[in-house]
């Protein structure tokens, strides 16, 4: 079995690798796929993001790093991947991950969705948190891998 977790990762975050680490279990291959989404405003390029995501899954040999600008079942299908891995942090994101789940089954029948739930620790844990915490200066090293901090300049605020 070949799955796809699909993201932004602006910037990958400590919940997105625990994701990614337990879907490792799961499927023979993983391929996180970083996304152009048109939609959010991101702090890093797409070279970066790629870089960061790829930095934080050195570990995992059963993980490829790529982007994609089409719909995500035409990535899954592109990667040969049976199944998209995507993970639920609340109960606010259920509605949300259902929704896509179905569109993207009705769009490809072949492609199923798993939704694996956030680990208590990261439940908390979101990109946009984690660049809100680093725009003020706050210490973010709990929150991601150590290999995006290097992407934070110091804001020089005491």
């Amino acid at each position: 079995m070949r799955g796809i977790y699909p993201g932004t990762f602006d910037p990958i975050t400590n919940g997105h690798l625990d994701i990614i680490k337990r879907a490792t279990r799961i499927v023979d291959d993983l391929v996180v796929a970083v996304g152009h989404n048109t939609e959010k405003v991101r702090t890093f390029d797409i070279e970066t993001r790629i870089q960061m995501v790829r930095d934080s899954v050195q570990d995992c040999p059963n993980v490829e790093v790529v982007s994609f600008q089409t719909l995500l079942v035409d990535a899954a299908k592109e990667q040969g991947a049976n199944v998209i891995i995507r993970g639920l942090r609340a109960i606010s994101d259920y509605e949300l991950e259902v929704q896509m789940a179905i569109m993207n089954r009705t769009l490809d029948p072949d492609i199923d969705t798993i939704i694996l739930v956030a680990s208590k620790e990261y439940s908390f844990i979101s990109s946009s948190l984690i660049k809100e915490i680093a725009h003020f200066g706050g210490d973010i090293s709990k929150f991601v891998p150590e290999s995006v901090l290097k992407y934070y300049k110091p804001t020089g605020r005491e």
